[in-house]
């Protein structure tokens, strides 16, 4: 079926940005990504990004594309002009504003996902006090869907949960309705949904088709999610940047500080992210290969050492603190000992992760599927299997096939004959 349309996904992680494009049978076709040179908080990357990558779609494969949908770092959150010109950086997942908290706890129920110094609500009452004048508060993933529509008006469930999103109610919070920044949050749709069409000048500037439907996507743990095509026993764990578990359930969780419940593909998927991760390790050993340092661990061995590898102050889940510490010493002499003590650190706050998952009502998991550069290390997967007490398998597929496939089911449900029948 050389001329059926393709899908392409667009994920933008903590530190850099992925493509993805996928046929109708969801298999991969291309792929390619590249890192910030700025950082996370800045929306030219994001763009600068797009601008290198999408280009180097092979054009008969750019020409095929139908459909596309972005997902993003879930909870980081910029402010806009109406025109979608951004107004300053963007405030990254893991940036905490605990002067906010009191603000915080008068709008939203406590114990929810946006009642938290460390929710999307917070950091969207600290960037209102920097900008007075009207704004539009768009997390990442929304702005460029924006940014290809060149229409900014959208947000997708998913992402807006820690800003405020009642998930079940399919609205803002009644505390919302008295704010005056009111006018700055989106329409939200569901994950999955059409929102237009491209726009002529992206189409033009990209290469892409100009009857391309742009797709309302995801998170970037959700993306991931999307990839492992997990049993109703396991659970998923992300090992990117950041570490994020995950459990498809029958019943949202319980309201828990630091956890979401998001609805994707018609199930509720419960779950947490810390700000602990692959990012921590990249700090202490930059440029220095893991793989390799990691064939000198006996993941069968305790490396003796109780370590909290966070990259700074500050943890979202399984405790929401934002003044807790990072322990990275003491620092043996060598290396692979210190990254055998990373790895337990991590495998321990996957570990609790789990835990308070089951104490929010998430069924315990029998086994577990692994995503994210992690899943590539053999000596941390058996280690993860000694301190977690569970069977792990790894899936490869990058998140942006993940997100991809939400396009291609809004490209398939279209030309459906049942999505033209009266």
């Amino acid at each position: 079926m050389a001329n059926t349309p393709l899908a392409l996904g667009i994920d933008l992680g903590t530190s850099g940005v992925r493509i993805a494009v996928v046929d109708g049978d969801r298999s991969l076709l291309f792929s390619a990504a590249t890192g910030y040179r700025q950082g996370l908080h800045a929306p030219s990357d994001w763009i600068r990004a797009l601008t290198e990558l999408i280009p180097s779609i092979p054009p008969p494969i750019r020409k095929r594309l139908g459909a596309l949908a972005v997902d993003g770092t879930s909870g980081t959150l910029l402010a806009c002009n109406h025109q979608g010109t951004p107004l300053g950086d963007a405030l990254p997942y893991y940036q905490a504003c605990p002067e906010q908290i009191e603000h915080v706890r008068d709008l939203v129920t406590e114990g929810g996902p946006a009642c938290s110094a460390s929710s999307s609500l917070a950091r969207a009452l600290r960037l209102l006090k920097q900008h007075e004048h009207p704004v539009l508060l768009r997390h990442q993933a929304d702005w460029v869907h924006g940014w290809l529509l060149q229409d900014w008006r959208w947000g997708e469930e998913g992402n807006n949960i820690r800003l405020g999103w009642l998930l079940q109610d399919q609205c803002w919070p009644q505390s919302f309705q008295r704010e005056a920044w009111m006018a700055a949050l989106p329409d939200i749709r569901a994950s999955g949904t059409p929102l237009g069409t491209l726009s002529r000048q992206r189409s033009n500037e990209l290469g892409l088709p100009n009857d391309l439907i742009v797709v309302a996507g995801t998170t970037d743990a959700n993306a991931a999610v999307l990839t492992a095509d997990a049993a109703d026993d396991e659970g998923i764990t992300v090992l990117g940047s950041t570490l994020v578990i995950k459990r498809f359930m029958d019943e949202p969780l319980r309201p828990g500080a630091g956890t979401s419940t998001h609805r994707v593909g018609g199930r509720w998927l419960g779950g947490g992210a810390s700000n602990s991760g692959g990012a921590v390790l990249r700090q202490v050993f930059p440029g220095v290969d893991l793989t390799e340092l990691s064939r000198q661990i006996d993941p069968e061995e305790s490396s003796g050492l109780d370590l909290r590898p966070l990259a700074c102050k500050g943890e979202r889940f399984p405790v929401d603190d934002p003044e807790q510490e990072p322990v990275l010493t003491p620092r043996p002499v060598s290396d692979a000992l210190y990254l055998h003590a990373l790895l337990e650190g991590l495998s321990r706050i996957e570990r609790d992760g789990w835990q308070r998952l089951q104490q929010l009502g998430a069924p315990a998991p029998k086994k577990l599927v692994t995503l994210g550069g992690g899943a590539r290390n053999p000596q941390w997967r058996r280690l993860r299997e000694r301190m977690l007490g569970l069977p792990i398998r790894s899936c490869t597929t990058p998140p942006a096939a993940g997100v991809a496939r939400l396009a291609l089911t809004a490209l398939q449900q279209k030309s459906s004959p049942e999505s033209h029948s009266g």
